[in-house]
């Protein structure tokens, strides 16, 4: 159990600009010894890798994401490249030169790696390094930092299997040790004080020997398929409608999917395989209700395509998706 953590700012770190040593800036100012974490915002990442580029913060947004997870007006909620989702893909237009807009690294892992490797050669110190940024999150008003970049630490704990005081079995336990480690760091840098790093003292534990770079903060990231949030709510059911992918291959469904959608005796259900038919009297009621089952098999992760057949007949064709 940690009984205690220290957390340092650093202070004294100038102007970053492209080329800037930054390993050497944070490295003579940092009183740094075996064992710390640097907690490192991301910004002056960027501006030492020249991560600047000319245009509109728009036509930034449009090169960095890789697919929009919500928007309202002009806010715009995107995955990155990173597989990061965030407001505006992390791009920043604060203290820069107008016109241009700092982008993320293009990859905060390698850029902590390079700064560990930097300070155990010169320094010969072993420390980790967490690249942080600063995200909403749903559900939650305010801003913290969480880290999109790692190198030399363990960035989840693992506490799956062993158990509580009480001796109840920890199922899910996985806490996000370097998010932890960003919001602490936080709390002596921010952003109007002009503080970009802090050093964390008393997590020798989650330091990983020289060598050793660990899985970086990729592992933190969730993948969409996985997450239950993938999509605002809006983009939810747009999905459901317009974005639907076709089926690729057999998997099974559940009748009990559907129960309770059929309220009209009129109208009928019929599943074979990987078909369902929908038959009726009235081709309105049948349409209806085959396209109410193609956005529930949707939501539920199947691949589907509806076809209308002859008369008052719809086929609805499910399976895995496609890729």
């Amino acid at each position: 159990m940690r009984k205690h953590l220290e957390v340092f700012p650093v202070v004294g770190v100038p102007e970053i600009q492209s080329g800037s040593d930054l390993a050497g800036l944070i490295g003579d100012l940092a009183d740094l010894r075996d064992g710390d974490v640097v907690a490192v915002t991301s910004k002056i990442i960027s501006k030492a890798e020249g991560r600047l580029t000319r245009g509109t913060r728009d036509e930034a947004i449009d090169a960095e994401l890789v697919r929009v997870v919500a928007q309202r007006g002009d806010t715009r909620i995107v995955q990155t490249r990173h597989g990061l989702v965030m407001a505006a893909a992390g791009t920043d237009t604060s203290n820069t030169v107008p016109g241009t807009v700092l982008l993320l690294p293009v990859d905060p892992d390698l850029s902590a790696r390079a700064l560990r490797v930097a300070w155990k050669k010169r320094y010969d110190v072993n420390v980790g390094v967490v690249i942080t940024d600063t995200l909403g999150r749903p559900w939650r008003n305010g801003q913290t930092d969480l880290a999109i970049g790692a190198a030399g630490i363990q960035v989840i704990e693992d506490l799956r299997g062993s158990t509580d005081t009480h001796g109840n079995v920890l199922a899910v336990t996985e806490p996000a040790i370097a998010d932890e480690i960003a919001g602490a760091g936080e709390l002596v840098k921010g952003k109007a004080d002009g503080i970009p790093v802090a050093v964390l003292r008393g997590l020798a534990d989650v330091v990983l020997p020289v060598g050793e770079h660990g899985s970086g903060a990729r592992a933190l990231v969730r993948d969409a398929e996985m997450d239950l949030f993938s999509l605002g709510t809006r983009e939810a059911a747009r999905a459901a409608v317009l974005a639907r992918k076709a089926p690729s291959g057999p998997r099974e469904v559940d009748p009990s999917l559907w129960a309770g959608l059929v309220v009209d005796e009129d109208v009928h259900i019929e599943l074979l395989d990987s078909t369902i038919t929908v038959f009726g009297d009235e081709p309105v009621a049948v349409g209806v209700l085959a396209e109410r089952l193609a956005v529930l098999l949707h939501a539920e992760g199947y691949g589907v395509a509806v076809r209308t057949g002859p008369g008052s007949e719809a086929t609805i064709t499910f399976g895995s998706r496609t890729r």
